[in-house]
């Protein structure tokens, strides 16, 4: 198996080196062969013991030829369709015996049957029709000329071919387990877990093997080439054929045909090479990702989308000749995102929402009444949150809030208003929310564009510290809270208190200091001052300033720690 291309044109054809006086019985079956221009077209032989990848155009055949030698001589061929079904078969015929020189030229009845083989293609050993990988094997197999012939009736696609004689002792394909089946073994919302047993080829023959994982939206894949070529999409084959892999042997313009018909007919065998960057492993899809993994037989697919199926799939490679087989494959679908509640707003009433990471709250505002306008407030007490309002599906409002912000909305007769609010990736976000269609007396306090709280520190003691903050041109309350905290207080530490939504209710009566009565008709004179008394040296404190509104909503300045003087 695996002669040269003139060694099988020499079987064909056995007419020795004088071409120009063929024996007469001879003759007839040469020029009948080659008169079939179609039956040598796009031929080529198979190497022994080596996978080979190639090319087939739409409805048109391509035959492979090898020689078996011997009689009684094992042979396997395994077919790979990648990207689309195939129909293939698999033809034994006789090779034409040399005729003698003294022949009469009269013909006997074993020529009459060779030329008939010839001519009908040889007897069919084997036929199939589909996209799996499959396989003619046969312990005794005879001797003569081998003949596979594929089609492509779908489309345009790439397929693999291995042949050999030695079965036994070569086997480049990984085995597969007694249980070839993928399991599902853990399932998440945004996770799958696989996990399968282990290749007899790694686990017992101790040979270097990988496995690669698929996983799809679309369907289950029956061999790693038509992931590959499923990858790659337009440049599907990338490369051109290895020299001596699949070409054709038949010099067709020494026979009179003239050069490249065929193939100039239907465009070049040969795709142009890919430009630089555009390999299939450069080009994931969002629908088809193929990790390799090694040779750990579980694995864990993450960054999943909830409620989605998708189909999974394994294959063995082999690390010594790099070809591939696959398990049997299985689907899973990630688990729903777990649906919140919409909380609903009432009228004049101040909510408290909580909003994780990343996550998102969803409120619905009913008004009883009739309305002019709608009037939403709203207090992000941490990091900053989006919020979107629609009206009767119809988007209303769509953007960031940080701090305390006001948004107001005409009315319409029987409306519903939806609130999504969506937290960040920083972190969970704490919120207050006030939906109103009345006058804006229950609304938040107004709050300067600056609510940082300043200390003096000339004008620090030992026993006191002095501090200022901007007040509003509203009358509202003030109150002023310390807590003694360490040195190493730290930045994590102040973030959890500045949690602007908790009030003065949620601190304790001994941090009180003092609440007053203040506004200021001129914003830039608008400055509160006020000296915390009875500190101890030497010790730091947390300073801070809530401002009370009408509606008894309180909203807390910025912190500020303090260091009273250590000696005085």
């Amino acid at each position: 198996m695996g002669l040269p291309g003139w060694c099988v044109l020499w079987l064909l054809f056995p007419f020795g080196a004088r071409m120009q006086k063929l024996p007469t019985r001879d003759e007839e079956l040469f020029q009948m062969q080659i008169r079939d221009k179609a039956f040598f077209q796009d031929s080529s032989v198979i190497p022994d013991g080596a996978e080979i990848s190639s090319y087939l155009f739409r409805d048109t055949p391509k035959r492979y030829f090898f020689t078996v030698e011997e009689d009684d001589t094992p042979l396997a061929v395994t077919v790979t369709p990648c990207d689309a079904p195939l129909e293939w078969k698999l033809r034994l015929q006789e090779l034409p015996e040399p005729a003698s020189a003294d022949g009469s030229g009269e013909r006997e009845p074993l020529d009459l049957q060779r030329q008939q083989s010839v001519q009908e293609g040889g007897a069919e050993l084997f036929s199939y029709r589909g996209n799996d990988v499959e396989s003619f094997v046969s312990p005794s197999s005879p001797s003569g000329l081998y003949q596979l012939e594929l089609l492509s009736t779908e489309k345009d696609t790439l397929f693999k071919v291995y042949a050999t004689t030695t079965p036994e002792s070569d086997r480049p394909y990984p085995e597969l387990p007694y249980d070839p089946r993928v399991d599902v073994t853990a399932l998440g919302r945004t996770t799958v877990t696989l996990a399968w047993k282990p290749s007899p080829t790694a686990s017992v023959l101790r040979q270097p093997v990988q496995y690669c994982v698929v996983i799809s939206q679309e369907h289950n894949f029956k061999s790693l080439c038509a992931v590959e070529a499923k990858l790659s999409a337009d440049d599907a084959f990338m490369t051109a054929p290895k020299p001596g892999l699949d070409f054709s042997p038949f010099d067709f313009a020494h026979f009179g045909f003239p050069p490249g018909g065929s193939a100039k007919e239907r465009g070049l065998l040969r795709r142009p090479s890919p430009k630089p960057g555009r390999h299939a492993s450069a080009r994931p899809r969002a629908d088809l990702q193929k990790v390799c993994i090694g040779n750990k037989n579980i694995f864990t697919a993450s960054d999943l989308r909830p409620g989605t199926q998708y189909y999974l799939d394994v294959f063995v490679v082999s690390g010594r000749s790099n070809a591939s087989t696959a398990y049997v494959g299985t689907f899973a679908r990630t688990k729903e995102e777990a649906r919140e509640k919409t909380l609903e707003l009432k009228d004049g009433k101040v909510a408290d929402v909580f909003v994780k990471r990343k996550g998102a709250k969803f409120l619905r505002f009913a008004p009883i009444s009739s309305h002019q306008k709608v009037t939403f407030f709203v207090h992000s007490c941490l990091d900053a949150v989006h919020i979107q309002v629609r009206r009767d599906g119809k988007l209303l409002l769509s953007q960031p809030v940080e701090g305390i912000r006001q948004f107001q909305i005409r009315g319409k007769p029987k409306a519903k208003y939806l609130l999504k609010l969506k937290g960040n990736k920083r972190g969970a976000s704490m919120l207050k929310l006030l939906a109103t269609t009345g006058p804006s007396k229950a609304a938040f306090p107004s709050l300067p564009n600056d609510t940082r709280i300043k200390a003096f520190d000339k004008l620090r003691t030992c026993s006191s510290a002095t501090v200022a903050w901007l007040g509003t041109q509203e009358r509202n309350k003030f109150c002023i809270y310390k807590k003694e905290v360490d040195d190493k207080y730290s930045e994590d530490q102040k973030k959890r208190d500045q949690n602007q939504c908790l009030g003065p209710d949620a601190r304790k009566k001994s941090e009180k200091v003092l609440c007053k009565h203040f506004h200021g008709q001129n914003l830039q004179r608008a400055v509160a001052t006020e000296t915390i008394r009875g500190l101890q040296p030497g010790r730091s404190y947390l300073l801070d300033v809530y401002v009370i509104g009408h509606g008894g909503h309180s909203v807390r300045y910025h912190s500020k720690v303090v260091k009273t003087r250590k000696f005085c």
